[in-house]
């Protein structure tokens, strides 16, 4: 699989975080859902119409977390991703969540290609080209 990553801006707010100040352990997924989802936006495939003119979809199937610091209030945070692989229905990328350039949080996260019924799709070769041309996406907002 060529090399193909994203990054993308996150700030911590207040809704992110416990009542210790530190980002809830769960909403680092919603981090890594919404890099994940930039990055497919950044090579020109919205989720939203993949659902509505293709029935595809990608539901998470496997997640692995290491927490190795905690993220803060306010802190000004990057969500790299990267892929791994794309085969059949399945991808699997590295995730990481840093701050001034440490990690912070990684992860391995699988996803599942499916149609809305819920069964499994092979990803559609439209994606599966753009991936395996490897492209490094860099988006900040």
């Amino acid at each position: 699989m060529a090399d193909l990553s994203h990054l993308l801006d996150v700030r911590v707010y207040y809704e992110d975080t416990d009542h210790g100040g530190v980002v809830y352990h769960a909403n680092y997924l919603k981090f890594m859902e919404r890099g994940r989802t930039e990055a497919l936006r950044a090579l020109g495939f919205a989720q939203s119409d993949l659902a509505e003119k293709e029935d595809v979809l990608f539901a998470l199937s496997r997640s692995d977390l290491r927490y190795l610091r905690p993220a803060k209030f306010d802190d000004a945070l990057v969500v790299q991703t990267d892929l791994v692989s794309a085969k059949g229905a399945r991808m699997v990328f590295k995730q990481q969540v840093l701050r001034d350039g440490e990690c912070l949080v990684e992860a391995d996260i699988h996803i599942a290609c499916m149609n809305k019924a819920g069964r499994a799709k092979r990803i559609p070769s439209n994606i599966l080209n753009c991936l395996e041309q490897g492209k490094h996406i860099s988006e900040l907002s």
